[in-house]
């Protein structure tokens, strides 16, 4: 998909101009913000010894206890009728534990999530039996997510740095822009994004180490700027260096380059007035040879990292240099920190776009955007399950204000639900708790959200549209994807198929990927033929309900095998019901577009909370399925 990120340089020079001549007296938001010498404490977690007791059959070199994390997870609470509305597929995925080493990070995200719920469900408990004050009623008002944060003329620090605390974490659209200048001996600096720390573990992970040397290092007396990872697990992750050492090795991140192809590279042009007054560049003979490089020592700088699709983007005084892609496990949501260190004479820090939630008690249509209660009396056309982070609050509220108002979901019709893992923060995780009752249409599940783990979540469809839920058919849908409800469910009246469907963007001829380098790679252990069964795929995608029972049934057997690419995942279950006897018929609609937005669409993918109010207002004016921006 196309990205553009035109905007976004332009924005970085609009701030660098504001920001010198209107903001420096602007502190608001600096409560966040905190100096060497008052840095603040990690989120506080009830830690459960885990005692080795079973051991899982698919890894027998790995041993973890379940009987805490079922405690933790799955005893009984005092909570309402109405809150149980948002675990009702909760319990039915206990068998998880099971079987959490089959996919990557699967036991750290169960046992993680069992620390979050218990923090989230004692916090619950305290407002319920009346144990708060107005201290902590200011505490609880100061906790919201806010979308965005500064602090100004922060110029004095120590070796120790700044740290810039994010409680509800990043989300794409997220930008942190840093105004200094390098100076000290060296001039050299580092900008860490860090995640929580947790119990046990001496330091936390480092999802993105953005560090400058200006005067170079073992490899290279040039300027160089060193990106990497770090975990507890790990150690430090593969450098990408810019400039690169092998230059046409680099590889694209948002459509970007990992390095600009002009850092490191000779620039002599000297810049000079003209008679007309203009400014040009021109070459001189015997004019010293100057390699281009985003960071001077003793000059001002504007850097922002903006949170892309893939990865984070690195933008200096307008120009993008950098492009980070996201390793596994260490994704944006789980940010709660920017650390700053070393020589540089910090101005300000603003963190914009932040994940927010939506104050509910000034929602002039609040009623409206609840959603329909499920009339045990009636059955469903369709089920539509919708994958959400923790944080994504905007988007899920774009979805509830855009094709959630069809008429056929609004009469009950049609159902929609967030499949929500919980988040390693209790500020996001209690705001999450509060918009699951505010809008009763949000499915928690018993895990920390990873994407390696997103398969659990198509089986979570599953459960809610047979279990819960008596629906015809099931759908699965992400909350950057707008679904015409309506024509999807003619699409399906039209085809007249109500088993063994499977109806979407059929791929019939797809290979895994097998370079290590790949966001998809599957390892020949993982999947060993050389293509994969038909799958759909995953932005919108429709089985038929005979088809998730039988999802649900393997899955009780403990015969559903994981695999990490949820749409891939469904189509091959799909193939093992096709050789034990099932009649199925693939359905191939070319009207979901995975990768955008095509006018005439069914799904479009990739669309922001602006897209989808733009694409709804078109359908609402009646100029049909046209494509926004």
């Amino acid at each position: 998909m196309k990205k553009r990120y035109g905007g976004v340089l332009f924005a970085s020079l609009f701030m660098l101009v504001v920001l010198r001549y209107g903001l420096l007296k602007n502190r608001i938001g600096e409560i966040y913000f905190l100096s060497p010498s008052n840095a603040s404490e990690p989120l506080e977690w009830v830690h459960h010894a885990l005692q080795p007791a079973v051991q899982n059959p698919e890894n027998s070199s790995q041993v973890f206890s379940t009987d805490n994390i079922v405690s933790s997870l799955f005893a009984l609470r005092n909570i309402s009728n109405e809150e149980q509305k948002s675990l009702q597929t909760w319990n039915l995925l206990k068998h998880l534990i099971d079987h959490a080493q089959v996919l990557s990070n699967g036991v750290e995200a169960i046992k993680e999530a069992g620390n979050a719920w218990s923090s989230l469900m004692a916090s619950i408990e305290e407002q319920r039996l009346g144990y708060t004050n107005e201290s902590s009623n200011r505490r609880v008002k100061e906790k919201q997510c806010p979308h965005f944060l500064n602090i100004m003329n922060a110029t004095e620090h120590d070796n120790s740095g700044y740290k810039l605390w994010l409680p509800c974490g990043l989300t794409q659209g997220s930008s942190i822009t840093i105004i200094g200048i390098p100076d000290g001996l060296l001039g050299n600096f580092r900008i860490d994004l860090t995640g929580e720390e947790l119990p046990g573990e001496p330091d936390p992970p480092i999802i993105l180490h953005y560090n400058v040397r200006l005067h170079g290092d073992k490899i290279t007396e040039d300027p160089v700027i060193v990106q990497n990872t770090w975990t507890v697990a790990h150690d430090w992750g593969e450098e990408e260096r810019c400039p690169s050492p092998s230059p046409e090795k680099i590889k694209k991140v948002d459509e970007l380059d990992q390095c600009n192809k002009m850092v490191g590279r000779n620039d002599t042009r000297v810049t000079g007035m003209h008679s007309d007054g203009s400014r040009r560049s021109s070459f001189q003979e015997g004019t010293k040879v100057r390699r281009y490089f985003p960071f001077k020592q003793g000059q001002l700088s504007v850097a922002t990292l903006r949170v892309g699709m893939e990865g984070i983007q690195t933008i200096v005084d307008g120009k993008h240099i950098t492009s980070f892609a996201y390793r596994e496990t260490l994704e944006p949501w789980l940010v709660s920190e920017v650390r700053i260190s070393g020589d540089v004479k910090l101005i300000s820090v603003v963190g914009s776009g932040l994940p927010t939630s939506e104050d509910s008690e000034h929602a002039i249509d609040l009623e409206v955007l609840k959603s329909a209660p499920l009339s045990p009396k009636r059955s469903l056309d369709l089920f539509i399950g919708v994958f959400s982070t923790a944080n994504n609050f905007k988007r899920r509220m774009a979805v509830r204000r855009t094709w959630m108002q069809y008429a056929a979901v609004r009469s009950g019709e049609v159902a929609v639900r967030f499949f929500v893992g919980l988040h390693k923060s209790q500020i996001v995780n209690e705001e999450l708790w509060n918009e699951a009752r505010t809008y009763g249409d949000m499915q928690l599940m018993p895990f920390v959200d990873y994407y390696s783990l997103i398969t659990w979540k198509t089986l979570a469809i599953c459960i809610f549209g047979t279990e819960v839920a008596s629906t015809k058919y099931v759908t699965k849908t992400d909350d950057d994807a707008f679904v015409r409800v309506d024509e999807m469910l003619a699409s399906l009246k039209r085809i007249k198929v109500s088993h063994g469907l499977l109806y979407g963007l059929i791929n019939s001829d797809s290979r895994p990927h097998r370079s290590t380098e790949s966001k998809w790679y599957i390892s020949p252990e993982e999947w060993s033929e050389e293509t994969y069964p038909p799958w759909a795929h995953g932005p919108g995608y429709v089985v038929s309900r005979d088809i998730a029972e039988a999802v649900y049934k393997r899955y009780k057997e403990g015969r559903l095998k994981m695999f990490k690419l949820e749409d891939v995942a469904m189509g091959i279950w799909i193939a093992e019901m096709k050789r034990e006897g099932l009649e199925v018929k693939y359905e191939m609609e070319a009207r979901v577009y995975n990768e955008g937005c095509k006018d005439g669409y069914v799904v479009a993918h990739y669309q922001g909370p602006r897209e989808m109010l733009c694409l709804w207002q078109k359908l609402q004016e009646g100029n049909g399925a046209r494509c926004c921006g």
